[in-house]
C-alpha cells in the first residue's frame, strides 16, 4: 500500500471511532447518551458539570494537551531529533495522529499487540522497544513487511539467542523483506534489558549478520535505567551508546543500512539525549559515521504530563528556558461519605486512578449546592486508595460535604490511560469537545 493509501486507511479508521456507539463499555459518558455515536455526542458539546456525566470521571484538558504536543514538536525540531513517542503511554490512535501530524517520525511500542493497533490506524513507522521473539508475532510482522514496501519496522535485539529465534520464525514464515533491528545496550548492572557489554553487543551484531532475515540498522537503549542516574552517569552511558554505533560501523555491520539509527529517550533525561546526540560527528567526539544518522528520541509521558512524578523529573526543570509541560489529566470524583470531621471518602479508587508512582492529589473542590469552585486547601491529603474509594484527610472545620466534586491531580500517565477506554477532552470552561479512545490489552 502506498503512502496515500495508508493515510486514507488511517483516516477512515479514526473516523470509524466516531461511529462507535456509546454504551455500558465506557464509564466516562452520560447515561442518557447510550445509543448515540461518539460523533453525535461530541457534536452536542455538553458541559462537564451539567451534561449528565457520572463520577468518577477522567478528563483531558484540551489546552494542556495541545500545549504539550506543540512543545515537544518544537523541542525535537530545535535539537535536530527525530521523534517516535512511546505509544504505550496512551494507546490512543487520535493522539498518535496528532503526534504524526506534528512531524513525529513514527510511534514506539513495547509489545506486538500495540504494533497491531498502530497498523490498524495507518502508522507506517513503528519502533518496537523490546526484543521480539514470539513466533506468531514475527509471522505477522513479516507478513506486514511483505505486504507494504513502505512500512518501516524496527525491533530490539539484545542476545544471540533472540536473534536465532527471530531468524527461525521469519525463515519458517518465508518472509521476503528483512526485519530491521537495533542492538540494545543495557544501562548497567541491575538495569532492565539490553546486552551488558560492548563485546556482547558485537556478538549480537555478528549473529544478525549471519541471519539472512534480519538487517542491523543501529543501536538503542533506555537511559532511564542507568543505576543511580544523575546527569554525569546518564551522559556517560549515552556516550557509550554513540561510541558503540561507531565501533559497529567501523566493523562494517551497517553495510546494508541506508542510515544508522541511534535511539534513546524516556521522559526524565531527554535533555541529556539531546545534548549527547547533538555531539554526533562533532570534532573531538566519536569518529564520524559512514551513513546519515537518525537521532531518535522516544519520550511518551509528555503528552499529558502529570501532577507528581513526571512534574518532578521533567528535564524542563533543568532547562526552564525551553518551556514547561502542563498536567492534562483531572479525575473528578464525588464525596460519598464524611464519616468523621477530618475524613472524607470519594467515589474513585484503584480502578480509576494510578497509584504506582504516587497517590492522587486534591486540586479543586466544586460545590454541589451552587457550582462554586475553590482550590483544595493545603490540608486536603489523599492518604490511600481502595478498590473504589479515595481516602481524603482534611481540616475538621472544612465545609466539604457529601455530593461535592473534587478534582484530583494524577501521577503516571501510562497507568492512567489504561483505566479508561473513552476520555472526554474538555476546555477550561468545562465544554466537552471530543473523546479520546484508548486500546489496551
Amino acid at each position: 500500500m502506498d503512502v496515500i493509501g495508508e493515510r486514507e486507511q488511517g483516516r477512515e479508521a479514526l473516523e470509524a471511532l466516531g461511529r462507535e456507539r456509546v454504551d455500558h463499555r465506557f464509564k466516562a459518558v452520560p447515561l442518557d447518551a447510550y445509543g448515540l455515536t461518539v460523533a453525535e455526542l461530541t457534536a452536542q458539546r455538553r458541559n462537564l458539570f451539567d451534561g449528565g456525566f457520572p463520577t468518577p470521571l477522567l478528563t483531558l484538558s484540551e489546552e494542556a494537551l495541545e500545549h504539550n504536543l506543540d512543545l515537544l514538536e518544537h523541542y525535537t525540531t530545535a535539537h535536530g531529533l527525530a521523534f517516535a513517542p512511546h505509544g504505550k503511554t496512551s494507546m490512543a490512535p487520535e493522539l498518535f495522529a496528532a503526534q504524526l501530524a506534528r512531524g513525529a517520525w513514527g510511534i514506539t511500542v513495547a509489545v506486538p499487540y500495540q504494533a497491531r493497533v498502530c497498523r490498524a490506524f495507518g502508522v507506517r513507522r513503528i519502533f518496537l522497544a523490546n526484543e521480539l521473539v514470539d513466533a506468531a508475532a514475527l509471522r505477522w510482522v513479516g507478513a506486514e513487511l511483505d505486504a507494504d514496501p513502505g512500512l518501516e519496522f524496527i525491533a530490539y535485539a539484545d542476545s544471540v539467542r533472540g536473534v536465532e529465534l527471530m531468524d527461525a520464525a521469519l525463515r519458517a514464515a518465508g518472509t521476503r523483506r528483512p526485519l530491521d533491528v537495533v542492538v540494545e545496550l543495557g544501562a548497567g548492572e541491575g538495569a532492565r534489558t539490553g546486552a551488558r557489554t560492548e563485546a556482547e553487543c558485537a556478538a549480537v551484531a555478528e549473529a544478525v549478520a549471519a541471519a539472512g532475515t534480519l538487517r542491523l540498522v543501529g543501536v538503542a537503549g533506555y537511559e532511564g535505567e542507568v543505576p543511580d542516574a544523575d546527569p554525569l552517569r546518564v551522559r556517560a552511558w549515552l556516550r557509550r551508546l554513540v561510541a558503540l554505533a561507531a565501533d559497529l560501523d567501523r566493523a562494517g555491520h551497517f553495510a546494508d543500512a541506508e542510515r544508522i539509527v541511534i535511539s534513546a529517550g524516556g521522559s526524565a533525561w531527554f535533555d541529556a539525549v539531546a545534548e549527547v546526540f547533538g555531539e554526533i560527528g562533532a570534532p573531538g567526539t566519536a569518529a564520524g559515521l559512514s551513513r546519515p544518522v537518525l537521532r531518535l528520541l522516544r519520550s511518551g509521558a509528555y503528552v499529558t504530563h502529570d501532577d507528581d512524578h513526571y512534574r518532578r523529573i521533567t528535564p524542563f526543570n533543568r532547562v526552564p528556558a525551553e518551556g514547561a509541560l502542563e498536567p492534562a489529566f483531572r479525575l473528578w470524583a464525588q464525596v460519598v461519605s464524611r464519616p468523621a470531621p477530618g475524613q472524607a471518602f470519594l467515589n474513585a479508587g484503584k480502578r480509576d486512578a494510578p497509584y504506582d508512582l504516587g497517590l492522587p492529589t486534591a486540586r479543586t473542590v466544586r460545590s454541589a449546592r451552587d457550582g462554586a469552585t475553590r482550590a483544595a486547601p493545603a490540608g486536603f491529603t489523599v492518604t490511600k486508595v481502595s478498590d473504589q474509594h479515595t481516602w481524603l484527610e482534611l481540616p475538621p472545620q472544612d465545609t466539604l460535604e457529601v455530593g461535592d466534586w473534587v478534582a484530583l491531580g494524577l501521577s503516571h500517565p501510562c497507568t492512567t490511560f489504561d483505566k479508561w477506554q473513552l476520555i472526554p477532552r474538555t476546555t477550561a470552561d468545562g465544554t466537552v469537545t471530543g473523546y479520546v479512545r484508548t486500546f489496551f490489552g
